[in-house]
């Protein structure tokens, strides 16, 4: 039996992620698909546009086997923990033998390359980063411009190569999935898979009418989405080729029904966090300096939409993308102490079922037998599985959801089941 693990937001579901999970089989001769999804809020520091029930729905529809939740303090976090705390899960199984993502270079040997000098990295390297990280530019640009620097002096012959993966997301990304099977001494085999057709910026679908089937990023497919409005009949039309047809009727089901979900239905709670936190109180919150708290405290106005609110903060170091994901971490209380405690614990301490085949559910089965994870199938019995460290990991993700389903009621009126009453999508 040969299991390949993909790490996941479906944010939502489209034909590129349906092929990312073909492919994955194809070039592993896996068996079986299991995914560590993020659930309602993810990395870019907001919602999720459709729950996390119904995303798990659309993956076990479309060749995924076993859906498993990342937890939200890592979902939600930058790409370092992010990538530690999905594979640690996936480590954790003990089932999985493979590691597949995406990336734009499509070459693993390079990919680990640059993990392996990241994790072992120069002096000189560390200088010219902290030197450019003082003048105001952003992690991602400090470290592009310190490897330039280095390699360019070292080894002039080699540095286009590194330097040009470093600059696009997806491989940023799988470099930090290589980091951390290489910190966590993995047996899982990192695999990778080239991106086709739409680049993860692209803003615009990818409408090709003599194809059926097209490629468009999910921020193309958000961006026609909350742009459709109450009249969704031109963009059901527009997403029709985007997304397979059993995600495409999913997401007319409930168009309006239970999403669009976004910030903007959050923003009077996080108003309120903002009144109730002092600066100080503020810098206990993961992602938050004293700095951008500084910043929250001076630009927070009861009168401005989130959008508005984080345009005012924004500087030359502090990215929209920084500021959501602080944002949301003061909301669903995540502080920087608890997650470097569960660091040092080993990261994800629990698999959280979200969805199974029935004729995969071996699989749970499987993992058990390891006895290296708690495998949580009903939150009512989660206490008595859990340490507590463990147990405050998933207190914080029943918090987000409950947080992400009072949003949808107070926008449609739509109840969604609680985790308590919520059971897991068994599909046949």
């Amino acid at each position: 039996m040969k299991v390949v693990g993909l790490i996941t937001e479906y944010n939502p579901f489209h034909n590129g992620h349906k092929y990312h999970i073909e492919e994955a089989k194809r070039v592993t001769g896996a068996d079986y698909v299991i995914i560590v999804m993020s659930g309602n809020f993810v990395q870019r520091g907001t919602p999720a546009v459709i729950d996390k029930y119904s995303r798990t729905e659309m993956a076990l529809n479309n060749g995924v086997d076993l859906v498993l939740e990342l937890p939200v303090c890592y979902a939600t976090a930058s790409a370092e923990y992010f990538a530690h705390g999905a594979v640690s899960l996936l480590d954790r199984l003990g089932v999985v033998d493979y590691l597949c993502f995406g990336s734009e270079c499509g070459d693993i040997t390079l990919l680990d390359e640059a993990a392996g000098f990241l994790l072992d990295t120069p002096t000189s390297f560390n200088t010219h980063l902290q030197a450019f990280l003082r003048d105001g530019m952003t992690y991602p640009a400090a470290r592009g411009l310190a490897l330039q620097h280095y390699l360019e002096a070292q080894h002039p012959n080699h540095s286009s190569a590194l330097i040009n993966v470093l600059t696009e997301p997806n491989n940023i990304l799988g470099i930090e999935y290589m980091k951390a099977l290489r910190r966590l001494s993995s047996r899982i085999t990192p695999i990778t898979i080239q991106r086709i057709s739409a680049h993860y910026h692209d803003s615009d679908l990818n409408i090709e009418e003599s194809n059926s089937f097209t490629i468009s990023s999910a921020t193309a497919i958000r961006r026609a989405i909350f742009s459709s409005g109450l009249e969704a009949d031109s963009y059901f039309e527009e997403i029709r080729h985007s997304v397979p047809d059993d995600v495409f009727h999913i997401l007319k089901k409930h168009h309006q029904i239970k999403y669009p979900i976004s910030e903007e239905d959050f923003s009077q709670a996080i108003k309120y966090k903002l009144l109730y936190e002092s600066r100080q109180s503020l810098c206990e919150y993961l992602d938050i300096s004293e700095d951008l708290a500084d910043r929250l405290k001076k630009h927070s106005n009861l009168h401005k939409t989130m959008t508005e609110l984080a345009q005012d903060i924004k500087t030359k170091n502090l990215t929209l993308t920084r500021i959501n994901r602080a944002v949301i971490h003061m909301l669903l209380n995540i502080k920087t102490e608890a997650i470097e405690e569960y660091n040092q614990k080993g990261y994800t301490q629990y698999a959280r079922v979200l969805g199974v085949k029935k004729d995969s559910s071996h699989l749970l089965r499987k993992i058990e037998q390891n006895e290296s994870i708690p495998i949580i199938t009903k939150v009512s019995k989660a206490e008595l599985q859990l340490s507590p460290i463990a147990f405050r990991m998933l207190q914080e993700d029943i918090l987000a959801a409950h947080l992400y389903n009072h949003g949808v009621y107070e926008k449609y009126g739509t109840s969604i089941p609680n985790e308590y009453k919520h059971g897991i999508i068994l599909h046949s």
